[in-house]
């Protein structure tokens, strides 16, 4: 060996310290020391005062050595190719054998001599390996996450539901592999058992999801673009019941349980159903006889605050609080959920010959009946939470409260005359 000018001293068993300098013939490592390794002299390496990481090669296979950490002793391979210096550690002197490593080293030259760059592999059999884990269902539990302040409840419920039920097949699919032919089999599956309607949700959430996944650099394209539209051809409702109907599903919603207050309550206000349904003690004041549905609980994320008629307001004070519950309605979990079930039991209760009509018709009904009342089309979107646009949704910021108490006290008047079969002495408001 021939010395430098710089050596280090490492201590060899009961052997005095020894100057160990840098072999210049050494192409493989810019610093460190090199010895005959066996399992005595590999025992009896420590490494020096005031070094922190230090290489002792093996003179007997060149780029082999150990390398010595404080608290660490590991064997090690490195050596020149591919322009870099490639180099990985074996593992724990403890927990293999000399004879062990040294044919991991060979093996490790052997993919280098053949062109094969070993942490280009490893690299490669990482990424593949986290593609894997990256799953849809992963990725669905970070979308949700991120969007759970950000949509209303019933919305980031729904979308919840599209996950665990209508796309519960791709969850364990890795995201990376889904493609445009597994999304379109799965919409046709879901139009199937469940229909264009649910279908169209569950695309668009989907949609949704691989785009949020895009910017989060969890994938690089959307497969949902491109497949077929499930509700493209399916009529809009515009079903609108008429005065009679309404006064139907009033008197057949006298059994005076959650569910009828729930359907009263939606006729009077024009409420979204679950706002309604998961209505809290909290957002009621009866002596203001105001009703708020909070921005995090409404579909547009606005704070919604209506001045209730008497019919309403009679209702809620008929409801009796249970204690340490802020819900009005439902036993447990939030609020009320079984309205399927007790809405087709409540049609069972009206003529046969009334066509199917469904909860948020009831919304469209009274939206369409404050217009028939000569309400202002901008004050009737107001009293169902529309957001106004254009122009005027930028320039005008009054709330119009007063404006949505009068035309939903209209409204009350007008579905007390018809519930009571006379006919209604509300006057049309006259048109400017």
């Amino acid at each position: 060996m021939v010395c430098g000018t710089k050596g280090h001293w490492v201590a060899l068993g009961s052997r005095p310290l020894l100057p160990i300098c840098y072999p210049k013939a050494t192409r493989y490592y810019s610093r460190g020391i090199s010895l005959k390794l066996t399992d005595r002299s590999i025992a009896a390496l420590t490494l020096p005062e005031g070094e922190t990481d230090l290489v002792v090669f093996d003179d007997a296979m060149p780029g082999f050595g150990i390398r010595l950490r404080p608290g660490s002793k590991r064997y090690h391979v490195q050596c020149r190719a591919f322009g870099r210096q490639p180099k990985k550690s074996l593992g724990d002197v403890r927990k293999m054998t000399l004879d062990q490593a040294r044919a991991a080293a060979r093996q490790w030259f052997a993919q280098i001599a053949l062109g094969i760059d070993p942490a280009a592999e490893e690299a490669t059999a990482r990424a593949a390996s986290a593609a894997a884990a990256l799953t849809l269902g992963v990725a669905a539990a970070r979308y949700l996450d991120y969007k759970k302040n950000r949509l209303s409840r019933s919305s980031f419920n729904s979308a919840q539901r599209h996950f665990e039920k209508h796309l519960a097949p791709l969850t364990t699919r890795p995201l990376a592999e889904i493609k445009r032919a597994d999304v379109a089999a799965q919409l046709l599956t879901i139009i199937e058992q469940r229909g264009p309607i649910a279908a169209a949700r569950a695309r668009s959430t989907l949609s949704d999801c691989f785009a949020w996944s895009m910017g989060a650099g969890l994938c690089e394209q959307n497969p949902v673009l491109g497949t077929i539209d499930p509700e493209e051809g399916v009529k809009s409702r515009d079903r609108v019941l008429t005065d009679r109907e309404l006064a139907a599903v009033w008197n057949a919603s006298a059994a005076a349980d959650d569910f009828d207050k729930i359907v009263r309550l939606l006729i009077l206000t024009g409420c979204r159903r679950d706002e309604i349904g998961s209505l809290r003690w909290s957002e009621i004041d009866l002596n203001a006889g105001t009703l708020t549905i909070p921005a995090e609980r409404s579909k547009n994320r606005r704070a919604h605050c209506l001045i209730l008629p008497p019919m309403a307001l009679n209702i809620l004070k008929s409801i009796p609080r249970r204690a340490d519950r802020d819900y009005v309605f439902g036993w447990r979990g939030t609020g009320f959920q079984r309205y399927s079930a007790r809405t087709n039991a409540l049609r069972t209760r009206l003529p046969a010959s009334m066509p199917v009509w469904t909860l948020h018709d009831l919304r469209r009904t009274m939206r369409t009946g404050l217009g028939k009342l000569g309400i202002p089309s901008h004050v009737a979107e107001l009293a169902i939470n529309h957001t106004r646009q254009g122009i005027q949704g930028v320039y005008d910021r009054h709330t119009y409260e007063r404006e949505i108490g009068h035309a939903l006290t209209l409204w009350a008047d007008h579905v007390a005359a018809i519930i009571d079969g006379r006919i209604t002495n509300v006057v049309p408001l006259k048109r400017a």
